[in-house]
């Protein structure tokens, strides 16, 4: 009992203290504010904005009030006045137009004056008041008349916005009927002397529904306004800047930070699928360290990079942002037309994602601490249908059966089934499996996953900090499959002076990950989960694992136990990066500001792999193991001036720079074999008895340097016209094209600003916007214009020896991939935003293609990288969001979103000859490069069924029997991986206090080659395979099927080619996210000392409703990871889990 009063008093003494804090500092800002504001400085509540812009961008904090800038307007509103204003502070305006008339028009000139000062100035005379909220807005209310009416009751209670729980400051409260009312304080507290308990209020706020409350006798009354969009005043973070929704030309998707938490996720781009239209997220693997494959409008390359340019905070991140924590993201822009990404000029081509981090928190409300948790379940989601143990042993005595079709045998001689050497072992007497192991049970498992944060935000005026702590354990699936993440941030801004802006920030990640391999065709876990005998149990009465030779009565393929694989093997990755920026930035005028930053980024990593000695049999003893460790360091170093200047109806946002930047990398690697034991595994390879290839080295450095400009002009908010363009000279090029120039323009026409628009009443916004510009692609190896020498040894007499060798050709004329392309879209809201959609058709064409173009062999050499070919890609981007339902007590929006695209080879060099890019697996090379076709085009053999009984001599003809698939003589095209309508579906629920999302994605137009029917149903006898192998083969009273008859492939041989029977459509619905929450009522959670309490629980990748002839795990991926060419190409994957998450939000 006495610890408990000590504590009481403590937690009383802690709050008088805050409070005398607060009044001590609010009294000493009173008597600080401007003399020239009179009484209305002496009535301005001190706020502050919270920072949510990047550090490439500038930030809106109170100290911006401080900031010199000088204007000129004549005759215009003070409504225009005052956008420009805050424009240039980096704040929204927010007011309601009933209760703050703007219409009146005014001159001015003020020449060097604070922001605070030209505010006051311009409200002089309007009985106006404005103040700063934490969500970022600068509010206009009434001053309260001193003289008040007689009152009956008062009134109060606490405004805040539905779906965030986030009180809200400057809402207007009227008695409904009068003109009489208040409105709410920065902490969104309201107080308001009414006449009679039976009134009605009326709560309005510019970016929110309006809602009238009953009052029915209450005298407390806490309120929950629904948000809406308001076109045109929304920010939009662009390449070295910030800009008005309403003043950008080109086209950009964004994601803000509350829209990637209703998605919990391990992987930052998995919660960006479908939410972007014309982004595509392709999930290769669900392993979790699985890859994505990321591609906006298109593939335009062929052996270039085509992954977007990732910058996070204003620094390019070499290596994408899969390990970067999700939890860390505020919001991300998606720059898509070539007006949004020419800044970044070569680096453009394939379209740019913006990632803005959490920063410290400017709100000058105390510490902020905050709690983000999940807890997640996940299984296996698309079981294959493998045979089990007695239909594996079915295919196994008809493969003997059909034997002598295949083959000639004297009487007597044909081959028999004898099971007697493993009859008590695997068999019983009667010869029926003993065992039946379903290894797809076998090595999976129920994946328990858990996600932590902390963090821990401060500010005030002058500075403000965050810090934040992370963890996360991410499961595998697929046994002993797992990622770890450690990450810790530091972030401090400043404004030491009203000239002065500095600010930096510094990330450490650790992450720990052992996953199984994924390269391709090989005897990997997700192959032998499928083909391993299943008459074999996981391991014999004295816990040692099988091992396919341990079936001696059968011929079977070399696959090692997947269990024992998984269990015993390691592959062990640890990667330590350090990231972060430092800037400063300088006022040198009211409109003229200079920016310099450097940012680094670099990354330690290290792969440790070890095979057990007897993975693929007791009898051998072998045992591998490799290291590799590499470091890469990137730098960069951008200096640039902003120039903002806003007269009347007219306003210019200038940027000019200079970028510097470069990467350095490191590696060595050690691969040997024949180990004593598995003791050693990589601790000790010196314990290896023999090498598998020579220790290696690598190295390689590349720099860039870069001039950029920006101009963006916006008339009477009604024309808009912005140019770009960006001069890049990169070292990965040859010597006579180093340089690249990158330009663009674009054009926007806010419609319905005009005067013309006035009298359509249901038309609230619209804009039309046009943009053409060109763009590159860097991303080549390095030295590929160069000639480069290759090392090695040879065996020469007997004796090793060292020997080296000209590896390439040098070309100095090698230059940039460059990307042309138009962009054409509109912009509208209908029917107060009821409707509102973005549309967009676009056209880019990739020309100068980086391929190997072929050369007379008299030179020593095949081909020589050059510039030769070219993509194009056409389609629309559209997206539509409509709010069906807005009471005052339900919410019910829908989004649609899609995107149409063709991809089209339009030439491939002089000749335009064919280009067979992989994977050669097979029958040769599965894809093709055609003029004509698009990228990705799968190319074998048309099975037309397979031969019946009465075209007997015409199978023999072609040397086959019946029962053996017909194919056609000569390879053609039999398929496209790149779908052509692709997007998502999702519809969000508010109910008081609850939250409901059901997002499902759809891809459509697209075919998958199914590459494990190579093994799984052509090629029978070997392993075991799919069931459709054995139920829906060829047999004399089941002809009419494209499944070949039963033949005994360790017999008989096989006959398997990739043809259009491994073809399917690729289309599919999948139930992406279903998740609900609940805010916890800040009343209820205030008394606990909790400001914000929330709960979710969610479900991912629920369903996926595909075409039936589909037998893989997921139509999503591809098996040949890292090329663009073998899209829906699959060799088997890592399956994709359902995951169930339970997740809880806590802010103190």
């Amino acid at each position: 009992m006495i610890g408990r009063n000590r504590f009481r008093i403590y937690r009383r003494g802690i709050k008088l203290i805050c409070f005398f804090a607060v009044f001590f500092f609010t009294m000493h800002s009173l008597q600080a504010q401007d003399t020239t504001a009179g009484n209305d400085g002496s009535l301005f509540t001190k706020a502050s904005v919270l920072s949510g812009i990047d550090l490439n961008y500038s930030r809106a904090t109170p100290t911006s009030l401080n900031k010199m800038i000088s204007l000129e307007f004549e005759n215009v509103s003070i409504k225009n006045a005052l956008e420009n204003i805050v424009r240039r502070a980096g704040f929204q305006l927010s007011y309601s137009d009933q209760q703050v008339p703007l219409s009146r028009h005014i001159t001015i000139n003020l020449q060097n004056v604070t922001i605070n000062k030209a505010l006051w100035k311009v409200l002089e005379g309007t009985g106006l008041r404005f103040a700063l909220s934490p969500n970022n807005h600068l509010v206009l209310t009434k001053r309260e008349d001193s003289k008040k009416e007689a009152a009956v009751e008062v009134i109060s209670g606490t405004v805040t916005d539905a779906q965030t729980g986030e009180t809200l400051p400057g809402v207007n409260i009227l008695i409904k009927g009068t003109s009489t009312g208040t409105s709410t304080n920065t902490e969104g507290q309201f107080e308001l002397d009414v006449p009679s308990l039976q009134d009605t209020l009326v709560f309005s706020f510019i970016g929110y529904q309006t809602r009238e409350v009953p009052i029915n006798g209450r005298t407390v009354i806490d309120v929950a306004l629904q948000s809406q969009a308001v076109s045109g005043e929304e920010l939009v973070v662009t390449g070295y800047g910030v800009q008005r929704k309403s003043d950008v030309t080109g086209s950009i998707g964004m994601v803000s930070g509350e829209e990637l938490e209703k998605q919990p996720s391990f992987n930052a781009l998995q919660s960006l699928r479908g939410k972007v239209a014309g982004v595509n997220i392709f999930t290769n693997s669900g392993a979790p360290t699985g890859s994505n494959r990321v591609v906006i409008r298109g593939s335009g390359s062929i052996n270039a990079d085509t992954d977007p340019l990732y910058v996070v905070d204003g620094v390019a991140m070499q290596n994408g942002i899969e390990y970067m924590n999700p939890n860390d993201i505020e919001s991300i822009e998606v720059l898509k037309d070539a007006s949004a990404t020419a800044i970044y000029g070569s680096r453009g081509a394939n379209g740019v994602i913006l990632v803005t981090t959490k920063r410290g928190d400017s709100a000058g409300e105390g510490v902020t601490v905050s709690y983000d948790g999940s807890f997640s379940v996940g299984r296996m989601r698309g079981r294959m249908d493998a045979m089990n143990a007695e239909e594996f042993m079915e295919v196994q005595r008809i493969g003997y059966e059909n034997a002598p079709l295949f083959d000639d045998y004297a009487p007597g001689e044909e081959p028999t089934l004898d099971l007697s050497p493993d009859i008590g072992t695997l068999f019983d007497d009667q010869g029926n499996p003993i065992y039946d192991t379903d290894w797809q049970d076998a090595v999976t498992r129920t994946a328990l996953s858990h996600n932590h944060q902390i963090g821990v935000q401060s500010g005030g005026e002058e500075s403000s900090f965050g810090g934040f702590l992370n963890y996360t354990n991410n499961e595998g699936i697929i046994l002993n499959s797992w990622m770890k993440r450690a990450s810790a941030k530091i972030v401090y801004d400043a404004d030491p002076t009203d000239w002065l802006s500095i600010g930096t920030n510094l990330t450490v990640n650790k992450t720990w990950e052992n996953n199984i391999e994924e390269g391709g065709g090989g005897q990997e876990i997700r192959r032998t989960m499928i083909e391993f005998a299943p008459i074999l149990p996981v391991r014999w009465e004295d816990g040692s694992y099988t091992h396919f030779n341990d079936v001696q009565s059968l011929t079977l393929e070399g696959q090692p136990n997947p269990v024992h694989r998984a269990l015993e093997e390691d592959r062990l990755r640890d990667r330590i990066q350090l990231f972060g920026n430092t800037f400063a930035e300088f006022q040198i005028t009211g409109n003229l500001e200079f920016r310099t930053q450097f940012g680094i980024n670099n990354t330690n990593f290290e792969a440790r792999n070890y095979q057990p000695t007897d993975l693929e049999s007791p009898s051998t003893s072998v045992g591998n193991a490799s290291i590799e460790n590499s470091e890469t360091t990137y730098w960069q170093n951008e200096n640039y001036l902003t120039y903002i200047i806003d007269s009347g109806s007219h306003s210019l946002n200038a940027v000019l720079g200079a970028s510097w930047q470069g990467t350095d990398y490191r590696a060595n690697s050690s691969d040997v074999r024949e180990f004593p034991n598995d003791l050693y595994r990589t601790n000790n390879i010196d314990a290896a008895t023999d090498i598998n290839s020579i220790p290696a080295s690598n190295a390689y450095d590349w720099t860039m340097n870069s001039y950029f400009v920006r101009g963006s002009y916006t008339y009477d908010e009604t024309y808009s016209a912005t140019f770009t363009s960006r001069l890049d000279g990169s070292s990965r090029f040859g010597e006579n094209n180093k340089y690249g120039f990158f330009p663009s323009l674009g054009l926007g026409w806010t419609a319905s600003n005009e005067d013309f628009m006035s009298d359509i009443e249901f038309i609230d916004y619209l804009k039309f916007k046009g943009s053409l510009g060109k763009t590159g692609n860097t991303e080549i190896g390095v030295y590929q214009s160069l000639s480069t020498i290759s090392s090695g040894t040879a065996l020469i007499g007997g004796t090793r020896r060292t020997s080296s060798s000209l590896q390439r050709l040098a070309n100095p004329d090698l230059e940039w991939e460059k990307t042309t392309q138009y962009n054409v879209g509109v912009e509208l809201d209908l029917f107060n935003q009821i409707v509102s959609l973005e549309a967009d058709y676009y056209y880019k064409l990739t020309d100068d293609l980086l391929l190997d173009r072929p050369i007379p062999a008299t030179t020593g050499f095949d081909v020589v990288m050059d510039n030769v070919g070219s993509v194009s890609n056409r389609g629309v981007d559209f997206m539509m969001t409509t709010n069906n339902i807005r009471t005052s007590d339900f919410f019910w929006s829908t989004t649609l979103n899609f995107n149409y695209n063709i991809n089209r080879v339009e030439s491939l060099g002089a000749e335009d000859e064919d280009i067979f890019p992989g994977p050669n697996w097979v029958s040769g090379s599965q894809t093709i490069l055609r003029v004509g076709e698009p990228i990705g085009t799968f190319y074998g053999f048309k099975r037309m069924g397979t031969w019946n009984t009465d075209e007997a001599e015409e199978a023999a003809d072609a040397g086959r029997i019946p029962g053996e698939a017909k194919r056609s003589e000569e390879r053609q095209i039999i398929g496209h991986g790149m779908p052509d309508w692709t997007g998502s579906f999702s519809n969000q629920f508010n109910f008081g206090n609850f939250d409901f999302t059901a997002d499902l994605q759809f891809v459509y137009g697209s075919e998958i080659m199914q590459q494990f029917l190579h093994t799984a149903e052509d090629r029978q006898a070997l392993t075991n395979g799919i069931s459709t192998q054995l139920h829906d083969a060829w047999t004399v009273d089941n002809q009419d099927t494209p499944i070949q008859r039963i033949r005994h492939q360790p017999i008989s041989g096989q006959n398997t080619q990739a043809d259009s029977h491994w073809i399917v459509d690729g289309s599919y619905i999948r139930g992406n996210l279903f998740s609900v929450g609940y805010t916890f009522d800040q009343n209820m959670t205030s008394r606990m000392g909790v400001q914000q309490m929330r709960i979710t629980a969610s479900l991912e990748n629920a369903f996926v409703i595909h075409h039936p002839d589909f037998k893989g795990h997921d139509p999503e991926g591809s098996s040949w990871q890292g090329n663009p060419n073998t899209q829906n190409i699959f060799f088997y994957q890592y399956p994709k889990p359902r995951t169930f998450t339970l997740g809880v939000n806590f802010r103190f």
